[in-house]
C-alpha cells in the first residue's frame, strides 16, 4: 500500500497569523503568552490539515517562530558570544530575535547574524555562526514539546530536522565560508553528531517512529571527502533513535544516486519534479526493505498535477515496494500559499488549474488512493475535475497569444550589446555631474500605514483616481524632500504607489494573474505574494513613467527610474509550467524593453532595473549554469541595451553568493551594480577584486533587515575596506536593500550617516 505523507508545511497562517503575532509582539503591543498561543493554535490547525487530508503523519519540526535553520541552531546551542556568554535555561526566545534582527539599546547595538538565500528559492536563512572552538549542546526543548503537543492530540508524529552534513555545509566561520569546497568544517563533525545523537535518543524515547533529516546537500557537486562525510554520519548515527528517513530535493538524484542508495538509513527522499529521474531504472537495484519516498505533487510552483500521469509512473514499480513506498511533495510546501478556495477573484480558469497546500494534501491522498486501486466515488469525481481543469488550460486562447510569441521570434535579430562601458562612463559621468563615492538609495522608502491604506482603498473602488494620484504625489514630493535635505546624490521617488516589486508590474501586464491572499514567507515576517504567470506577458502601455516625470519634476538631482528586471519577475512570480522558463523571462524582457527606452524619452537619466534574484535561479548543479546563464544575461540585455550612451544603467542584487557567477553578472554589462555586502563584512567583494570587475559598484554599506541604526564608524570602516578591494573611482555609497520595510525616524537617522560617512571619506581622498 502506497502511503501519503507530507515533508513540511507554511508556518505563517491561512492569514499570515504568525506574522502579525511577530511584529505585534516586537512592537511591544502584545505579550510572549499571546505569541506562543498563535504558534500553538497554527500548529494544531496544520496538524490537523495533515492528518484530515490522509497523511500517515504529521510534520513537528517544521513550524519555526523565524527560520528552521535559526531554530536548530538555538536548539543545539550555535549562539554567537555577541548576544550572550551563556546561553539561558530555560532557552529565551527574544535571544533567537536578537540572531535574526539584531539587537539595539541605549548599553548596546548588535548586528543580526547573516542571512542568505535557501539554494534556489526565494527563502531566506539565518547562516549558523561557528567558531573554531564550537561546541554543541542542547539547549532547548521546544522540538520536545511539540512532539508531546502533537502525540497528546492523538497524531502519529515524524519529525524534520536539518540534516547534519548540509547544517555544516550551509553554516559559516571566521576561517571558512558557506559551501563543500571548505572541508575544514567537517572537523566539527564529531561533536556535532554527539548533539545529534542525544536529540535522536529523547525522541525515541518519545516514541517517535520516523525522523526526517533533510540533506539537500546531497544533491550538489561535492567532492570525495564530503561524499565520505555523508557515509560516516548516517553509519554513526543508525539505530542510535527512531528510523530516519534522509529526504533530498531540488533536484534530480540521478547523478548522485550511487551515494545516497549506499547511505545506511531506513528510507530515502528523492524529488520527481525538478530535473530528469528515469524512476524505473533508479529502483532497479533498490534494496526493498527500505522505505523509498517519491516527491511527485510539486512544492514550489503551483499548477495542479497530471495525477492519472504521476499515477501511471508510479504504478509500474508500486507492486514491489508494499507499504515502504511513500507518495509526498517534492519539497517542504514552505513555498506555496494555503488554500485556494478562499479565491474567489481569480478567473475560472486560472483558479481551477490551481493547487495551493491544502488542495496538495487533497492531490496525494486522491493519488494514493489511485496507486492502490482504492479510488472512491468522491475520488473520481476528484480526477475528473482535475482532468478537466488540465485540458482547459492546455487550450485556452485565455493563456496563448501568438503575438506576443511572434514578436519573441523577432527579437532574436535585436544587438544585445551596448558600446563598451570605457566609452560610455565618460557620457554619464558628463551628464550626471556626481561626486566621489555618490550616495543613493535601492528605491523603496518607509511604507507607512496610511500609504498602504491610501492604496488598498484605491484598489477597493473607495477613494477616487484623482485622490488616490495626489495622495501619492504628496508622498512622492515628501520623499523626494527628505533625501535633498539628507544630502543624496541620486535620488528615488520612494515607490508609494507600488505593494510589492513585482505584483506591480504584474497588475499591468497581460498574462499574470494575482491572489487576494496567497502569502509566502520570505523570511521571518516578511511575506511576499507571488503573482501567476498563466499566459504570454504583453504591456499594454507605460507603467512607472509618469511617476517617475513628476518625481523628476521636483529635483534638478537625477531622479532613479525603478523596474524590476526579467529574471526577477520571473523568480518571484509562480511561472507557468507549460513553456520553458526562458521563453517567458524573454517576453519580460521585450516588456521591460519598452518600458525604459520610455523611460529615457521622458528625461529620466538614470534607470534601475533590479536584479536580485539571478543568482537565486542558479542551478543547484554546474553542468546546468551555462544555459541558465546564457538565457538570464541575455534577458538583461535585451532589456537595456537599446539606451544611450549617457544613460547611466543601475542594477541591485542582495543576499547571494557572487563569487562563482560574477563573469555572468559582468557579461550583464549593467553600468552600476549595488549589493548586500554588511551582514557579511564586505566578504563578498573579494569576487569583483579578484575579478578585476570593470564596472561601478555600491557595496550595501548597513543592513536594512535591522531596526538597529549604524555608527558612523562603522560605514565609513566599511567603505574603507571596499576601496581595498576596488577602486575609489568605482564606488558608490548605499543601503544593501530597499528601505521600505522601516520606518521613518530610522531611516533618517541612518541615511544621514550613510551620507555623512561619503563626505568624511572624499575629505579622506
Amino acid at each position: 500500500m502506497a502511503i501519503a505523507h507530507n515533508l513540511g508545511l507554511p508556518r505563517i497562517g491561512a492569514d499570515r497569523e504568525l506574522k502579525k503575532a511577530l511584529e505585534s509582539y516586537w512592537k511591544g503591543e502584545s505579550s510572549k503568552d499571546a505569541l506562543l498561543q498563535v504558534g500553538k493554535e497554527l500548529r494544531q490547525r496544520h496538524w490537523k490539515a495533515q492528518n484530515d487530508n490522509g497523511s500517515q503523519w504529521v510534520t513537528v519540526g517544521d513550524f519555526a517562530w523565524y527560520d528552521h535553520i535559526l531554530e536548530w541552531s538555538c536548539t543545539i546551542g550555535v549562539v554567537p558570544h555577541r548576544y550572550t556568554q551563556e546561553i539561558p535555561q530555560p532557552f529565551d526566545l527574544d535571544l533567537l530575535f536578537a540572531m535574526a534582527r539584531g539587537r539595539q539599546n541605549e548599553q548596546e547595538s548588535v548586528p543580526a547574524c547573516e542571512m542568505t538565500k535557501w539554494y534556489d528559492t526565494n527563502y531566506h536563512y539565518i547562516v549558523p555562526e561557528l567558531k573554531k572552538d564550537q561546541t554543541f549542546k542542547l539547549s532547548r526543548t521546544f522540538l520536545f514539546d511539540q512532539v508531546k503537543e502533537a502525540q497528546g492530540q492523538g497524531y502519529q508524529v515524524k519529525v524534520v530536522l536539518p540534516g547534519p552534513v548540509t547544517y555544516l555545509a550551509l553554516s559559516k566561520g571566521e576561517d571558512f565560508g558557506a559551501g563543500t569546497e571548505f572541508n575544514g568544517k567537517l572537523d566539527f563533525l564529531p561533536n556535532l553528531l554527539a548533539v545529534y545523537k542525544e536529540v535522536l535518543s529523547k525522541l525515541k524515547e518519545l516514541n517517535v517512529e520516523w525522523v526526517q533529516l533533510d540533506e539537500a546537500f546531497a544533491l550538489l557537486d561535492i567532492n570525495d571527502t564530503w561524499q565520505q562525510a555523508f557515509k560516516d554520519v548516517y553509519a554513526e548515527l543508525k539505530g542510535v533513535g527512531p528510523k530516519i528517513l534522509v529526504a533530498t530535493y531540488f533536484e534530480s538524484p540521478e547523478p548522485n544516486q550511487d551515494l545516497l542508495k549506499a547511505l545506511p538509513v531506513d528510507g530515502l527522499h528523492i524529488d520527481l519534479t525538478r530535473g530528469e529521474t528515469d524512476l524505473v531504472k533508479f529502483v532497479s537495484d533498490w534494496d526493498l526493505t527500505k522505505v523509498l519516498s517519491l516527491g511527485v505533487i510539486d512544492g514550489r510552483n503551483i499548477w495542479r498535477a497530471d495525477l492519472d500521469k504521476i499515477t501511471k509512473e508510479v504504478s509500474t514499480i508500486a507492486q514491489n515496494f508494499g507499504d515502504n513506498l511513500w507518495l509526498a511533495p517534492s519539497c517542504s510546501l514552505l513555498h506555496v500559499p494555503y488554500d485556494v478556495e478562499p479565491e474567489t477573484k481569480l478567473h475560472e480558469e486560472v483558479k481551477q488549474s490551481l493547487a495551493f497546500t491544502i488542495q496538495k494534501l487533497q492531490e496525494l491522498n486522491v493519488l494514493a488512493h489511485a496507486v492502490n486501486n482504492d479510488l472512491s466515488a468522491q475520488d473520481k469525481e476528484f480526477l475528473e475535475r482535475q482532468n478537466k481543469a488540465l485540458e482547459t488550460r492546455r487550450t485556452s486562447a485565455h493563456i496563448n497569444n501568438q503575438a506576443v510569441k511572434d514578436r519573441v521570434k523577432k527579437a532574436e535579430s535585436i544587438e544585445l550589446h551596448r558600446p563598451a562601458f570605457a566609452d560610455r562612463v565618460a557620457a554619464q559621468h558628463d551628464n550626471l555631474n556626481l561626486p566621489l563615492y555618490p550616495t543613493t538609495t535601492i528605491g523603496s522608502f518607509p511604507q507607512t500605514k496610511e500609504i498602504r491604506q491610501l492604496r488598498s482603498a484605491w484598489k477597493k473602488g473607495n477613494v477616487s483616481d484623482a485622490d488616490y494620484e495626489n495622495g501619492m504625489k504628496k508622498e512622492i514630493e515628501l520623499v523626494i524632500r527628505e533625501q535633498e535635505n539628507l544630502g543624496l546624490d541620486v535620488l528615488v521617488h520612494g515607490e508609494p504607489e507600488r505593494n510589492d516589486m513585482v505584483e506591480y508590474f504584474g497588475e499591468l501586464l497581460n498574462g499574470f494573474a494575482f491572489t487576494q491572499n496567497g502569502w509566502v514567507q520570505s523570511y521571518g515576517s516578511r511575506c511576499v505574494k507571488p503573482p501567476i504567470i498563466f499566459g504570454d506577458v504583453s504591456r499594454s502601455a507605460p507603467m512607472t513613467v509618469e511617476w517617475a516625470k513628476f518625481a523628476q519634476s521636483l529635483s534638478d538631482k537625477p531622479v532613479k527610474g525603478m523596474l524590476t528586471g526579467p529574471v526577477t519577475m520571473l523568480q518571484w512570480s509562480f511561472v507557468r509550467d507549460d513553456q520553458p522558463r526562458s521563453e517567458t523571462c524573454r517576453q519580460l524582457a521585450l516588456v521591460l524593453r519598452d518600458e525604459i527606452l520610455d523611460l529615457e524619452a521622458a528625461g529620466i537619466k538614470v534607470i534601475q532595473i533590479d536584479e536580485p534574484a539571478i543568482r537565486e535561479g542558479l542551478p543547484l548543479r554546474r553542468e546546468k549554469w551555462d544555459e541558465y546563464l546564457k538565457w538570464a544575461v541575455d534577458a538583461f540585455l535585451l532589456s537595456t541595451s537599446g539606451v544611450r550612451d549617457e544613460t547611466q544603467i543601475h542594477t541591485h542584487m542582495c543576499y547571494s553568493e557572487f563569487n562563482d557567477i560574477i563573469k555572468a553578472i559582468a557579461d550583464m554589462d549593467a553600468d552600476v551594480i549595488t549589493i548586500e555586502t554588511s551582514r557579511s563584512n564586505m566578504e563578498l567583494l573579494q569576487a569583483f577584486e579578484d575579478f578585476k570587475y570593470p564596472n561601478e559598484i555600491g557595496p550595501g554599506v548597513y543592513d536594512i533587515h535591522s531596526p538597529n541604526v549604524p555608527d558612523l564608524d562603522w560605514m565609513v570602516n566599511l567603505i574603507r575596506q571596499a576601496a581595498k578591494h576596488i577602486d575609489k573611482k568605482q564606488l558608490w555609497v548605499n543601503p544593501d536593500c530597499g528601505l521600505k520595510t522601516r520606518g521613518w525616524p530610522e531611516t533618517k537617522a541612518s541615511l544621514d550617516i550613510m551620507v555623512k560617512a561619503a563626505k568624511q571619506l572624499r575629505q579622506e581622498a
